[in-house]
């Protein structure tokens, strides 16, 4: 089974929905059998590497919204992911840019390191409040990760992987993607959005019963159509 997950650093609902999306594959035993593809999407492209001012600041002006409702809007995402197992510090959060971040993604995958290292990225941001645009904070984050120090390092003064950041991006806009979490099953269903665990697991029940109709009409193997180009 694959599945596509379009996400961003900076979204805290992509990592509620990766969350559930891990708790749904355990409890269908699915976890071993999923191939995880980890897709960039940027929220804010133009973000500077380092903005100045707290969160509720830069919330408030980004949706004009007041103080106390973008508080009162934090301290709801954090209940929903305190749910889900997750610790949300939004007073330390850092609002910045992602890009670097998701061209160790890209790297990391090369490794099968990617939901280690994304699982890095989203505590770091949310829970710890590191700065990710910071070339050192990546670096460090990815060897604890298990990436090589130098090689990653190396990676993060080049250029390399912005080609693949910019193509899942590009992929994203062909199939009309607009917001994040996004996630692509078996390129044959859709789901959108931090979705209860239940969602998530009706729709692994639902890909795993076709992909087993399939292999048993193809005497074994399975051929689905590809709806998702």
């Amino acid at each position: 089974m694959k599945i596509q997950m379009w996400s961003d650093f900076s979204c805290p609902f992509c990592y509620i929905g990766k969350q559930h999306l891990k708790k749904a594959l355990s409890a269908c035993g699915l976890i071993e059998r999923a191939e995880i593809v980890f897709r960039s999407f940027e929220l804010d492209p133009r973000a500077v590497s380092l903005q100045s001012g707290d969160i509720y600041r830069h919330l408030s002006e980004k949706y004009d919204m007041g103080i106390m409702e973008v508080k009162e809007m934090t301290e709801q995402i954090a209940r929903q992911g305190a749910i889900a197992g997750l610790s949300f510090r939004f007073d330390r959060l850092i609002p910045t840019n992602t890009f670097d971040a998701h061209r160790l993604l890209h790297f990391a995958a090369g490794s099968g390191s990617a939901d280690a290292v994304g699982e890095a990225l989203f505590y770091a941001s949310f829970t710890e409040g590191r700065n990710l645009s910071d070339r050192r904070t990546l670096v460090e984050l990815g060897q604890k990760a298990g990436l090589n120090v130098d090689v990653a390092r190396e990676m993060l003064v080049s250029d390399r992987y912005g080609e693949a950041v910019r193509a899942d991006e590009g992929l994203a806009r062909q199939l009309k993607i607009t917001s994040v979490p996004f996630f692509i099953f078996d390129n044959k269903y859709a789901v959108s959005g931090a979705q209860p665990v239940d969602v998530f697991s009706d729709v692994l029940v639902k890909v795993e019963q076709e992909a087993q109709r399939l292999g048993r009409l193809n005497g074994g193997s399975s051929h689905q159509e590809d709806a998702f180009g």
